[in-house]
């Protein structure tokens, strides 16, 4: 049986950055995995990237930001923040995400949030779902100073819960890398290209049908 799922927050319970930004790439004229390094970095890393410093609240959003604007001007790309930002968006239904997550509530299993995220973000994404009210434990990466794939991050999450048994937990994220970050440590792991068979596959795991 399952005890604990560890969910992802962006690309999960909302639009992924890493896929709903693809027409704001096209719109530069760029490849996706161009401005996806112009900004993110490489996010399948934990380096000194003035982005990875943003999400262990290292740095800032201005600063993150000015560094990717200035690598934008340096290859001759017309990069805007806001633009980026505002394409942050799909029209996907992920009602059956937080419904999952209330069914688990139901069964005793325990819930917890693992995100790379910014201070300057905090109020935002928090607002967006009754974070109080469906998770245990809400493991932020720019209140702890650790980024996910960093096994440090997920061992801190685990401990949080108290869970031993880590063949009874799940972890769910839109980024392949960190979802193999968690099955290193043994936890199994659904990587989210779609709410619908990632749900399922939890459920089957969690022997809800």
């Amino acid at each position: 049986m399952i005890e604990a799922v560890f969910w992802d927050f962006g690309g999960v319970f909302t639009a992924s950055p890493f896929h709903a930004v693809r027409p704001y790439s096209a719109s530069l004229g760029i490849e996706h995995e161009e401005l996806l390094d112009l900004v993110f970095g490489p996010y399948h890393l934990d380096t000194d990237h003035p982005w990875h410093r943003l999400e262990r609240g290292e740095g800032t959003l201005e600063a993150a930001m000015g560094a990717a604007v200035a690598a934008a001007v340096a290859r001759g790309i017309a990069f805007d923040p806001r633009a980026f930002f505002g394409a942050m968006r799909d029209d996907i239904d992920r009602t059956i995400v937080v419904d999952t997550v209330r069914e688990l509530q139901a069964l005793g299993v325990r819930n917890c949030i693992i995100t790379n995220n910014a201070k300057e973000f905090a109020d935002g994404w928090r607002k967006l779902l009754p974070v109080d009210e469906l998770f245990d434990d809400v493991v932020d990466s720019s209140a702890v100073g650790l980024r996910k794939p960093n096994p440090a991050i997920y061992e801190l999450a685990l401990a949080r819960l108290a869970v031993h048994d880590r063949s009874a937990t799940v972890f769910l994220d839109d980024f392949a890398p960190n979802v193999a970050a968690a099955r290193a440590l043994g936890m199994h792991g659904i990587v989210v290209e779609h709410p619908g068979p990632a749900m399922a596959e939890l459920r089957g795991l969690a022997g809800l049908g």
